[in-house]
C-alpha cells in the first residue's frame, strides 16, 4: 500500500469561515507557517514554509474556535485542492494544540 501521511507543527496564520460542503459536513480551509531546522546532506537546514489545509467535522470545529497564531501539531495526507487543481493541501485528521507557546 502507498504511503501517504505528513506530520507538521507550526502557527495557525491565516483562517477561512467554518462553511458547509454539498454532503453537510463543516469544513474550514487555513494556512499554517512552519519554521524548523532539519538534517540535509551532512548539514543543518532552516525551513521555512507555508502550506495549505483543509479539515472536515471535529477538527474543522477545532480550528474554527482558535485564534491566529496558535501552535498546533497537525497529522494527516496530501491531496490535490480539487479536481480542477493540483496544488496540495494538507487534509488534517488530527490536531494537537500546544499550550503555552
Amino acid at each position: 500500500m502507498a504511503q501517504n501521511r505528513l506530520e507538521l507543527s507550526g502557527r495557525l496564520l491565516e483562517r477561512g469561515a467554518l462553511r458547509h460542503t454539498p454532503a453537510g459536513l463543516a469544513a474550514v480551509e487555513f494556512k499554517l507557517a512552519h519554521e524548523s531546522e532539519q538534517d540535509e546532506a551532512g548539514g543543518r537546514r532552516k525551513v521555512v514554509a507555508e502550506i495549505g489545509a483543509v479539515a472536515f467535522e471535529a477538527q474543522a470545529r477545532l480550528i474554527a474556535g482558535r485564534p491566529l497564531g496558535s501552535e498546533v501539531r497537525l497529522q494527516g495526507f496530501l491531496s490535490a485542492k480539487s479536481k480542477r487543481s493540483k496544488k496540495l493541501m494538507l487534509h488534517v485528521t488530527n490536531i494537537e494544540f500546544v499550550e503555552g507557546a
